[in-house]
């Protein structure tokens, strides 16, 4: 029993991945649990933003607000970003008239030009990183999203019937939600309610846990998403690796810009480490739905990556 408490605690990452891969495909697989199936994806619709917010919440409640500021690595990270996205929309643009190509490339770029994952001061924190300068670039890096993705995804495809300042709004009335809104409880919750959240903080681990429960309903959603995509075989496995390619290039940038500035940890999680659930919902709203599928591959890409780097940290001598 001990032997198997302490696999699960070692290995929570993949242990939620396959947890929901599998619950997603034993009711897609078994004709009799649709009704319930159905049932279930609604109530999994209407709890999973609060999943978000209470992972975001229980991060927020322990970070010290009076060190959050800008550094030099989260300029280095976003203005390498930024290039990227120009290469990716020149390329996007060079390849219009092929589908297959239009769509492997779109689906890279959703990857690419979404926030940092709200997640990320969690899992920089368990491999020795600065919780507090992380969460700065989380907030920063959303708000260049929401900047960039309605100016560029409009340029790509015109089916979406939104302006630039409506686009605007929208994503950032959806940011507001999971990462400005628990930001600001966290900070009344640490001057004006110390008892409660001095609780929560004496919890080991609550956020951790509190993704990983966030990561297995992800993962069931991206299993959907695959299953239920139009697009062949053939472009299913391009964007897959292309995906897992893009994971590696976007982590070894992260800690070139940070070997340069001196902190390659939080640079190479910020960089490579995605809020793949904005990037498979602006994929719906802007671009060829098909597109998302390349954002539901990078989740469990990079959430392997994070499994391992969690794996290393803990063979460290103490």
């Amino acid at each position: 029993m001990n032997n198997l408490v302490r696999f699960l605690k070692d290995w929570t990452l993949p242990v939620a991945i396959v947890l929901g891969t599998l619950c997603y495909l034993l009711f897609y697989y078994v004709p009799q649990l649709d009704e319930l199936g159905d049932e279930l994806g609604e109530v999994v619709d209407v709890i999973f933003p609060w999943m978000v917010f209470s992972t975001l919440f229980s991060t927020f409640c322990r970070i010290d607000f009076h060190q959050m500021r800008p550094h030099r690595w989260h300029i280095g990270v976003i203005a390498t970003q930024l290039v990227l996205i120009v290469l990716n929309v020149w390329i996007i643009k060079c390849v219009e008239g092929d589908l297959w190509q239009k769509l492997l490339f779109e689906s890279l770029l959703t990857c690419i030009i979404g926030p940092a994952a709200t997640a990320a001061p969690v899992v920089t924190a368990k491999i020795g990183g600065n919780i507090n300068t992380m969460t700065a670039f989380v907030v920063l890096s959303s708000l260049v999203c929401s900047l960039t993705i309605p100016a560029v995804f409009p340029l790509l495809e015109r089916g979406a019937g939104l302006d630039f300042w409506t686009a605007f709004l929208i994503i950032l009335q959806k940011l507001a939600i999971v990462l400005l809104l628990p930001l600001a409880l966290g900070w009344m919750m640490q001057h004006f309610a110390k008892r409660i959240c001095s609780w929560i903080v004496s919890i080991p681990d609550l956020s951790f846990y509190l993704w990983a429960a966030q990561l297995s309903v992800t993962s069931g959603v991206t299993v959907r998403n695959i299953v239920h995509s139009e697009a062949g075989l053939s472009l299913l496995i391009a964007i897959a690796l292309l995906s897992l390619a893009l994971c590696f290039v976007l982590f070894a940038i992260g800690r070139g810009v940070g070997h340069y500035f001196g902190d390659k940890i939080n640079s190479g999680q910020a960089s490579f480490q995605k809020n793949t659930a904005l990037s498979i919902w602006v994929a719906y709203t802007y671009l060829n739905p098909m597109a998302s599928v390349g954002a539901g591959c990078y989740v469990l890409w990079q959430n392997i990556i994070n499994s391992l780097e969690l794996w290393q940290y803990r063979k460290r001598p103490a």
